[in-house]
This record gives structure tokens, C-alpha cells and sequence, in this order.
């Protein structure tokens, strides 16, 4: 585990000198939900802080994006999850610019439960925006393998299937950004009697370089709600956030 941990920080540092964007977010799912409450002792449960670091980069190849999620207790972090994905696209500049190839892997640690399962998936992206890049959007269909899973009959059950859509807007003379995605995946969960799962994360951001004589100032305040089913525990969920964001690709 102490090797993984150092790993990780490395893989951290390098994602810090190269982020888009930073954001800080105060949860208040243990506030909500009963089952979802903070173990005064152990941190367990749902945490309070999680701090996001976002790379998004274009390349020759096509596109790249990363993220890591880093939810702290008792000010450690108690859990980290990534993702990191391409897009291929070398047909660029022809009339079907609009479709790519989309790799992926997903993985993460937590204190309670050591290593989550890695996920690796491939499969096509529609992707499009519009003349000024204040909109836009994708929808991935992937083939997704996550190689411990365990079915619901007890055997292994490693290939899955995931749908994705993202999107950005700005608007309101760029005071205002409405961004988000949506998963729909199988997994199969025998512990909980559940195999479809659905996790999205709409975020509002208000935009205070807006402000006069703020331009360089990146800042902006919101909000991300985190809507699932069958994703933290069996059933639905709606867990707003309050939070803030540093974005250094963000220029007026």
C-alpha cells in the first residue's frame, strides 16, 4: 500500500503542474442521508471535502482528459479516484471529424476498502460544438472490462458496457457555465442485488472575472450535484455540493 501511496503522489504532483482546472467541494451528503454519515472515529462513511484536479489537452492524436477526485477526513485524504482518457482521431480533417476512438481507465484507493476495481474501456464518441465553443458535447458507447468483477451467480462477470455524455455551456456574456456528464453502466453488485447503475454530476459555476477589473482573476463559485442510483449504496441519491474552482485555461 505504501508503494501505491507514493505512486500516487507522484502521479498527483505531475497532474497539479498540468491542471485546467482545481476545485474544492464541501459535501453534504452525510447531512442528508442517515446512511451516509461520518464515523466520529474512523472517518468512515461519507466525507466531507473532496478536492478535483482536471487536465484536458489537445493533441495531434486527437484529445486528452484526466481527473482526479481526493476525498479527505480528519485532514487526510481518505480516498482518491481517476480517469484518464483519449480521444483518437486521425481523420481530423475529414467530413467525419465529429467521430472517435475512445480509450479509458479508471482506478482508485480508500482506506476502508484498499484498491478499487480498475475499469479499462474503449469504444466511439460523438462529439460536436458550436462556431464559438460556448457549447458543447459528446455521447461515448464503450466496452467496458472490469476484470474482478463477480456476477450476480457467484462467477467472474468481467465484460460490461457504459454509456457516457458530456456537456459545457457558457452563457449570460460568460458569467455563467452549466457542465456535467452522465454515466449508464452494468456492474454487477451481488452484495446490494443490483447490476445497472446510473451516476451523474451537473455542476453550475458563476464566473467572477466577469467582474470589472477581476479578468484575471479565474475564480468561480457554484455548485455540483452528484445524482445516482444503485451507485453508493441501492437506490437513489441526490447530494448537492458547495464549491469553488481556480481555472487556469480560463482567459477573457
Amino acid at each position: 500500500m505504501k508503494k501505491i501511496l507514493i505512486t500516487l503522489s507522484l502521479f498527483c504532483s505531475i497532474l497539479y503542474l498540468q491542471s485546467q482546472n482545481v476545485q474544492l467541494h464541501y459535501d453534504f451528503g452525510r447531512h442528508l442521508y442517515n446512511d451516509l454519515k461520518q464515523d466520529a472515529t474512523t472517518g468512515g462513511g461519507r466525507q466531507t471535502l473532496t478536492s478535483t484536479l482536471e487536465v484536458f489537452k489537445i493533441d495531434t492524436l486527437g484529445s486528452f482528459f484526466c481527473f482526479a477526485d481526493f476525498d479527505y477526513s480528519f485532514q487526510k485524504v481518505y480516498g482518491a479516484y481517476w480517469e484518464i482518457s483519449h480521444e483518437f482521431c486521425f481523420w481530423k480533417k475529414s467530413k467525419v471529424n465529429w467521430l472517435s476512438i475512445h480509450a479509458e481507465y479508471d482506478g482508485g484507493l480508500n482506506r476502508e476498502v484498499g484498491g478499487y476495481n480498475d475499469a479499462w474501456l474503449l469504444g466511439l464518441t460523438y462529439s460536436g460544438h458550436s462556431k464559438d465553443y460556448s457549447k458543447t458535447w459528446s455521447l461515448s458507447a464503450m466496452y467496458k472490462l472490469i476484470p474482478r468483477t463477480i456476477g450476480m451467480d457467484g462467477r467472474k462477470d468481467v465484460h460490461q458496457f457504459q454509456i457516457t455524455g458530456v456537456w459545457g455551456i457558457e452563457f449570460a456574456k460568460g458569467w455563467c457555465t452549466f457542465s456535467g456528464y452522465v454515466d449508464f453502466w452494468r456492474e454487477p453488485r451481488p452484495w446490494q442485488g443490483t447490476e445497472y447503475m446510473i451516476m451523474g454530476e451537473p455542476q453550475f459555476w458563476v464566473n467572477l472575472d466577469c467582474i470589472k477589473g477581476w479578468n484575471k482573476i479565474n475564480l468561480s463559485v457554484g455548485t455540483e450535484v452528484e445524482i445516482s442510483n444503485n451507485f453508493i449504496n441501492k437506490g437513489f441519491y441526490c447530494i448537492p455540493t458547495l464549491a469553488l474552482k481556480w481555472d487556469f485555461a480560463r482567459n477573457r
